[in-house]
């Protein structure tokens, strides 16, 4: 009976192996930048590209949690938990995990964002064994002990202190929280004082083992790498650790829905002792899904997104009223932002907001000359490409690209869609998104009078 027990137990082992599906999404020349995808039995995803040019690789765990899955009361529990993994598992402790990677020269890090949560090494080449040996320790064996969650309590909350102490970071929280109010994507990925205080090991733990099951993440790794022996690393590691127990799981979706942003022309001011004021003017913008995010990726650059720009040019160099003036678009799963930022003298405030608002307003209503347009498709095709020549780069696009979109789109490609945004399109975008009203969060130390003046700039 032992005996014909163990065969059934080998065949199952063996059918689950059998079961592991390997596709080819981008096909490089020559094997550059070779794009390959592995589900594991158990729903794990493995994502690699390759690129045997470079001496270097970066390993990274990709979690479908971001803040936007907390409730109130866990609010900062995800980047709270980011923070535990570092601290120690069954076999390492937190100076054991630190120094396997600096021992070689690696860099080890991790961030929390309102959708996910990644976990990352870039190494040699050589020693990516190492660092997929030790970044999945971390996601598969943390043991969350009390002390460590008391000891950590403190560095969080000096990072929130850090953070308050920027408020030309801290606008932006603001300004979530102005057009999404009180639910999850308007409140701070790191938490409050408050949330941060009542966090406990114990509901942290229940956090981890809810959202850290293989079927919510995504391994990814670029460089000098070879896709099978990644592969099997990752596999041996995770089976190790026991946690691919369902051979039948399958990977969680792309988040979808929709959410509502609140009435627009909201306005809130946070009064503070700095010497400027930061201030973020901005509306609803496009989800990161929706097909005309290329040409407002256009529009963006053109209106703020460098040197040569509509409101770089009006507002520094042309009246020198701000240092530091750019636009951004930010877009999740259902919905989307458009911002403004800009950090002027207090007394300039209400001039730089009539510039900002009169340009956005211009171009809702005239849209963009050809010219224009043409220098923003130019600037963006090149920025896409100078920002994923290193290894961590390319390791995000592919991660977030398999957990956000579940699909995967080579450079050319999307230097493809970037050249194909017509004028028309932009057009049409900027009358859809600059044409709705803004809102408005600033932070700084205005007068009453001032204050009381700054609903002007959304009416």
């Amino acid at each position: 009976m032992t005996s014909r027990g163990s065969k059934a137990t080998a065949r199952t082992s063996s059918e689950a192996r059998a079961v592991a599906r390997t596709q080819t999404l981008i096909k490089g020349e020559n094997g550059i930048g070779t794009v390959r995808r592995t589900t594991l039995p158990g729903g794990l995803r493995i994502v690699t590209e390759t690129l045997p040019s470079v001496r270097s690789a970066t390993f990274g765990i990709w979690a479908h949690v971001g803040s936007r899955d907390e409730t109130p009361a866990l609010n900062g529990a995800t980047h709270y938990l980011e923070h535990l993994l570092f601290k120690g598992t069954a076999t390492r402790s937190a100076l054991d995990i630190s120094a396997a990677i600096d021992a070689v020269g690696g860099e080890m890090n991790a961030f929390t964002a309102k959708e996910y949560t990644c976990y990352y090494a870039r190494v040699l080449d050589t020693d990516l064994p190492l660092a997929i040996d030790v970044v999945c320790d971390m996601l598969t064996g943390s043991v969350i002990r009390e002390e460590d969650v008391d000891v950590e309590r403190g560095a969080i909350l000096e990072e929130i202190a850090m953070t308050e102490d920027d408020p030309g970071d801290c606008v932006h929280d603001l300004f979530a929280h102005t057009m999404f109010g009180d639910n999850p994507l308007g409140r701070p990925v790191l938490g409050t004082v408050d949330t941060v205080n009542a966090l406990t090991a114990v509901r942290i733990r229940r956090f981890y083992k809810k959202h850290y099951d293989p079927t919510h993440l995504v391994v990814a790794c670029a460089g000098n790498v070879d896709h099978d022996k990644v592969v099997r690393r990752v596999r041996a590691a995770f089976e190790k650790a026991g946690a691919l127990k369902d051979p039948g799981a399958q990977p969680i979706a792309p988040r979808g829905g929709r959410r509502a942003l609140r009435t627009a022309g909201r306005v809130e001011l946070l009064g503070r002792k700095t010497e400027q004021a930061h201030i973020v003017l901005g509306m609803p913008g496009l989800a990161r899904t929706d097909e005309r995010r290329w040409a407002l990726g256009v529009l963006n650059t053109a209106l703020g997104g460098g040197m040569s720009s509509r409101l770089f040019q009006e507002v520094r160099e042309k009246r020198g009223l701000a240092y530091s003036v750019y636009s951004y678009t930010s877009g999740f799963a259902d919905c989307g932002l458009f911002g403004v930022y800009a950090g002027c003298r207090p007394s300039q405030v209400h001039d730089v907001l009539k510039i900002c608002r009169d340009e956005l307003d211009r171009v809702a209503e005239h849209g963009l000359p050809d010219d224009e347009i043409e220098r923003a498709i130019g600037q963006l095709r090149g920025s896409t490409v100078l920002g994923l020549e290193d290894t961590g780069a390319l390791m995000n696009r592919i991660g977030k690209s398999e957990l956000c979109w579940g699909e995967q789109m080579s450079v050319d490609d999307m230097l493809s869609r970037i050249a194909s945004v017509t004028p028309d399109d932009v057009r049409s975008v900027a009358r859809d998104i600059l044409g709705r009203r803004p809102s408005l969060s600033v932070i700084g130390p205005l007068k009453d009078k001032q204050a009381a003046r700054l609903h002007e700039a959304v009416a």
